[in-house]
């Protein structure tokens, strides 16, 4: 159900089902039920935050489990490489695969890490332990990294939600055991930007305040009876949507405001589409964007399948930092590409794909500080194990979080009083920073 939907259609439903209804069709936000009461108890103190290399992120997510070889981390005459070839970069210590072409020129602003290690090989286990650190528990949802930044940090514009995420599902950016505030905003097709954000047709402005004053005041009582938080919470998401729908800053989400030759440059495909709305929503003050890409997940016709996934994702991640650097926000924006785990080096006779790896993978981070032109870590001559300076998933997380000043040690409390940190407990690699 849409926003504009409940307002319309708002009367006949009843005072439990309505806010049900909004809870999870709120901007077409999906949120769990808000009954009956178990409260999301938080110390609302003000989190210290530490020195920061970045304000916001991009983070650029690829779906499915991203070849290593195939793409950062080549290994030449190599039996495992297969027929995929390598190109030198700008960087001198760096090489691509030759899918690369557009990030080779780029590679001055880019670290790549190749010696990611996850303990997780299974797609859904892998997607949650690279967003929150934490392996996937029954019991507990945990909270995703953009979900700590802007619990911690907090938003950068009094419109527009801190957290985005493009593309994404169920089990990428999610709230976890914070409270409804802090749910991701989804977009389904950047393309189309932020759906269901006018009033339904045939509201006039009378009617629509009249009805925002009805669910104001249910929602007073209803917290009044039941003294549960996440109405206040949910309550706050209304208010903010309500704001956003009457606001010029709705334009953030516009694609279409830029230049043609702007577009094309990103590119037509999915991706580069969402990687020209998460520029746009970082400029317009957005803290985290979120862009997720699938179709990783190359168990058959390995070497096909990257003819096809790599050059979007070439000529998008190019763009977008080239484009960051001309506006000048490259330096505080920080931008990474990371998925669940690997693939084998060893290349399957029949199907000519390649199977889940999580031991050894590749990712990258750019600009928020970060040192470009350089890789760090390494696999051995196959792309088996890492050989040098492992940087398992936490550690990742933990450097991300890092740049933009989280402070790793400090401890909020789920809903059933257990501490959590937002890396769980690792270890930022300082080096790769200036």
């Amino acid at each position: 159900m849409t926003l504009a939907r409940l307002l319309h259609g708002a009367d006949p439903l009843s005072r439990r089902d309505f806010l049900a209804g909004l809870a999870s069709g709120l901007l077409g936000v999906g949120a769990a039920s808000i009954l009956p009461g178990r409260a999301h108890a938080f110390d609302e103190v003000p989190i210290a935050l530490g020195p920061a290399t970045a304000r916001q992120v991009i983070y650029l997510y690829m779906g499915g489990g991203m070849s290593h070889l195939d793409t950062l981390d080549p290994k030449p005459g190599a039996a495992t490489q297969g027929p995929t070839g390598w190109i030198r970069t700008v960087a001198d210590d760096v090489i691509v695969s030759e899918h690369f072409p557009l990030l080779a020129a780029q590679m001055d602003k880019v670290a790549v890490v190749r010696s990611l290690q996850s303990t997780q090989g299974a797609h859904a286990q892998g997607t949650y332990a690279m967003h929150t650190s934490y392996e996937m528990r029954g019991t507990i949802r945990h909270p995703s990294l953009g979900a700590w930044a802007q619990r911690m940090a907090g938003g950068l514009h009094p419109t527009l939600p801190a957290h985005v995420c493009i593309g994404g599902g169920a089990n990428h950016a999610s709230r976890g055991f914070f409270d409804s505030r802090f749910v991701p905003l989804p977009i389904g097709d950047p393309e189309a930007g932020l759906q269901h954000a006018a009033r339904a047709e045939g509201v006039d402005s009378d009617t629509f305040t009249r009805r925002l004053d009805r669910v104001a005041a249910m929602n007073a009582a209803f917290r009044a009876e039941q003294g549960h938080a996440s109405v206040g919470a949910y309550a706050d998401m209304y208010e903010q949507a309500v704001r956003l729908m009457d606001s010029s800053d709705l334009a953030a989400f516009d694609i279409t405001a830029e230049p043609e030759s702007l577009r094309e440059a990103y590119g037509r495909s999915t991706l580069g589409r969402g990687c020209l709305l998460a520029r746009r929503l970082i400029e317009h003050g957005v803290r985290w964007v979120e862009v997720v890409s699938g179709g990783w997940d190359t168990h058959s016709d390995n070497f096909e399948s990257m003819l096809e996934l790599c050059p979007p994702l070439d000529r998008a991640l190019a763009v977008l930092l080239a484009d960051l650097e001309a506006r000048g926000r490259l330096d505080e924006t920080l931008v990474v590409l990371a998925t669940e785990f690997g693939r084998s080096p060893q290349i399957t006779e029949a199907r000519q794909g390649r199977n889940h790896h999580p031991q050894a993978f590749s990712g990258l981070l750019a600009g928020g500080g970060i040192v470009g032109g350089r890789r760090w870590g390494a696999t051995d001559a196959t792309g088996t194990e890492v050989i040098e300076d492992a940087v398992p998933v936490a550690d990742f997380n933990a450097t991300i979080a890092h740049a933009l000043g989280l402070p790793l040690e400090h401890e909020l409390c789920s809903e059933s009083g257990r501490p959590f940190q937002v890396a769980h407990d690792g270890r930022p690699v300082r080096a790769l920073f200036r």
